[in-house]
């Protein structure tokens, strides 16, 4: 908080992802809030990833992929809005693939990993990492997911670290706005913000701040830079 550059940026990766970036927001009071991300960029491209094998295609092939949620077993990979070559992805994957096989395997694959190799997929996460970086500060208008704080949208509550559909502009994250959300959706994404208000709670409780920090973007203090900072750890 007292030394950080004035561009700073931070990306949590360390699980709870999203609970220990709100953490860390709220103990950098001066720190502009929308400076404190947390990872959905490794789901987002395993998300890529199981589609293309699914489909045949190419990872760079999809639009319009979003991973909604907390970096968890509960996130939700949504396709509703996905394209490839034009065509609507829902219509070229089976229902039941989608919600039996599609969304469990991206949400877990992180433990599939671990499984079969006995190790943690930290190669992909550092590279789903330098993907989230790159885009923050470059910019890009193809959506993204990551997890920013909330400023409401979509009934998630302020005070959250949540995964959206977003853009970057001008250095910083946009959410994807206007989309509608079908009852199916609008549960997946009630049910990610139950548990990410339950981790937030569970901190509350034992006396670390975890809502109400961080300052607007024109109050940001500390050195002029161009340092990015990433805060990095298993995932």
């Amino acid at each position: 908080n007292d030394h950080a550059a004035d561009d700073i940026r931070v990306l949590v990766v360390g699980n709870p992802a999203n609970t220990n970036a709100l953490i860390a927001q709220a103990h950098a009071k001066d720190i502009p809030a929308e400076r404190f991300n947390a990872m959905m960029r490794l789901d987002h491209n395993r998300s890529l990833s199981q589609l293309a094998e699914k489909l045949g295609k190419d990872s760079t092939d999809f639009e319009q992929v979003a991973i909604w949620g907390n970096h968890s077993a509960t996130q939700f990979p949504d396709i509703t809005y996905a394209t490839v070559d034009g065509d609507k992805v829902s219509d070229l994957v089976d229902r039941d693939w989608y919600v039996n096989e599609f969304i469990p395997r991206v949400a877990k694959r992180g433990a599939e990993i671990i499984e079969v190799r006995g190790k943690s997929s930290a190669a992909s996460a550092a590279s789903s990492a330098i993907d989230h970086m790159r885009d923050w500060v470059q910019g890009t208008e193809k959506w993204a997911s990551a997890a920013i704080p909330s400023d409401g949208s979509y009934g998630v509550p302020e005070c959250l670290i949540f995964g959206f559909p977003t853009v970057s502009r001008n250095g910083a994250w946009e959410i994807v706005q206007g989309l509608e959300l079908s009852d199916f959706q609008k549960e997946r994404i009630a049910a990610n913000i139950a548990e990410l208000q339950e981790e937030r709670d569970a901190v509350a409780s034992l006396g670390l701040a975890a809502c109400g920090g961080g300052s607007t973007s024109s109050d940001a203090s500390g050195s002029s830079s161009d340092v990015v900072t990433l805060t990095v750890g298993a995932t």
